[in-house]
């Protein structure tokens, strides 16, 4: 009997968590001569990828696998084998033989030239069920069933049985639980007596203790410098690019990167933003006074418009101590060198993270130690496999963490061949 049993349901796979990990292992495991059901929550597979990249969707990062693994945050060896067995170029090109252009912008993050993150869920949905998938929506898992020390199948909260001789949890980490990543993989391998390191937010948006943050809300800042300093002032980040004012603080490709790197409570952090990383401060005193000399009878606080974005101007000067109806030709040297000093480090002062549920990444997951980093299977049990964010791995923005999905979901698929 345990014999039949195991042959009615060899070359049958469920995948749990229908988003890009999940998709992306079901299409390919399918093209491999399985038969492959997806179980999702939701109405619609990957919602998550909707919002990604600002619902352009970042697929990958064009890099080579050792530039890649240098962005991962955590574990990064133990993604040596995915990351090889399918690269930044395969997910380029798996794309592009679809039919999605893609493009490659600054920090050689990959967008499709359309800027619609919808043409990839599309794609990805096309390439799971034009492989003969299953994709079964509205369906939560409630346990993989095991017998033996090996899955057998999963039961669902609505009682449906589904056997299958190997089991995927795809289910992404904690973050945008609305879209369905809401830890349901953690629970269901901790269930299997997998060890869950505790999930935490990273790359988040960081709440400051400034309240001019709200009055610049909306303001987006373009080739700036972040620095950010923990306890000891030393510098843990630094880095070129673009963020964002918010209602509450920060937020931003450079404010979500900045935070996976703060591991101790945010509030013993301190961060700085210089305005001008151009111009060293003597070149930027220069600067300001040509344009002091330029506009001799205007009062200070009218003088910043071809130095500063306009909304940030009245909280500049404050900042400043100038009083704002200084005429800038009494401006003195030293009140000057303090501006200088607020444009090449305006401060901030983080005091904790947003919610994990606004996390685009959630750190933690499935300890790497109970997983086999050449398949993706479980070394606790047999036929269960894991793939994407509900690992514990994580990296910075800018595409790598879905290429993680896709490279873990590639290494998954190859292995759950039927046997012969």
């Amino acid at each position: 009997m345990k014999n039949m049993r195991k042959m009615s349901v060899s070359n049958k796979a469920v995948i749990i968590g229908g988003g890009a990990a999940g998709l992306f292992c079901a299409g390919l495991a399918a093209q491999r001569g399985l038969d492959v059901t997806v179980l999702d929550k939701n109405a619609k597979p990957a919602r998550k990828l909707l919002i990604t990249g600002k619902g352009r969707c970042n697929v990958t990062n064009n890099c080579t696998p050792e530039d890649f693994l240098q962005n991962v945050r955590t574990n990064p060896r133990f993604l040596y084998s995915a990351i090889h067995a399918f690269a930044p170029a395969d997910t380029m090109r798996f794309f592009e033989e679809r039919g999605v252009p893609l493009k490659t912008e600054r920090g050689s993050r990959v967008f499709p030239v359309s800027d619609k993150a919808v043409e990839i869920v599309d794609t990805l949905t096309a390439f799971a069920k034009q492989s003969g998938v299953k994709i079964v929506p509205k369906t939560r898992a409630a346990a993989v069933s095991c017998e033996n020390g090996a899955v057998t199948g999963v039961v669902c909260e609505d009682r449906q049985k589904f056997d299958a001789a190997a089991v995927v949890i795809a289910t992404g980490g904690a973050s945008y639980p609305l879209t369905g990543s809401n830890g349901d993989g953690y629970r269901l391998a901790a269930q299997l007596g997998h060890s869950v390191i505790p999930s935490r937010p990273s790359l988040v948006p960081v709440v400051t203790a400034e309240p001019w943050c709200a009055e610049m809300m909306g303001l987006s800042l373009k080739n700036v410098t972040l620095t950010l300093k923990n306890a000891n002032n030393k510098v843990v980040y630094q880095e070129l690019g673009e963020m964002l004012f918010t209602h509450f603080g920060i937020s931003g490709p450079l404010v979500l990167s900045a935070s996976s790197y703060m591991t101790e409570p945010p509030q013993t952090y301190r961060m700085s933003i210089d305005m001008k990383p151009a111009l060293e401060p003597d070149q930027l005193d220069a600067r300001i006074l040509r344009d002091f000399e330029e506009q001799k009878n205007k009062d200070f606080a009218n003088s910043l418009d071809a130095l500063l974005p306009r909304k940030m101007i009245p909280v500049v000067v404050r900042l400043s101590g100038i009083p704002a109806d200084t005429k800038v030709n009494s401006v003195t040297r030293e009140q000057r060198r303090k501006l200088v000093s607020l444009i090449k480090a305006l401060p901030l002062t983080p005091i904790r993270f947003r919610p994990i549920e606004e996390a685009i990444i959630t750190s933690g997951g499935v300890s790497v130690k109970e997983i086999s980093p050449k398949t993706m299977e479980s070394k606790l049990i047999n036929g269960l496999f894991f793939a994407g964010e509900v690992i514990d791995v994580d990296a910075f923005t800018g595409g790598f963490n879905l290429q993680i999905a896709f490279a873990t979901a590639f290494l998954a698929a190859q292995s759950l061949c039927p046997e012969q």
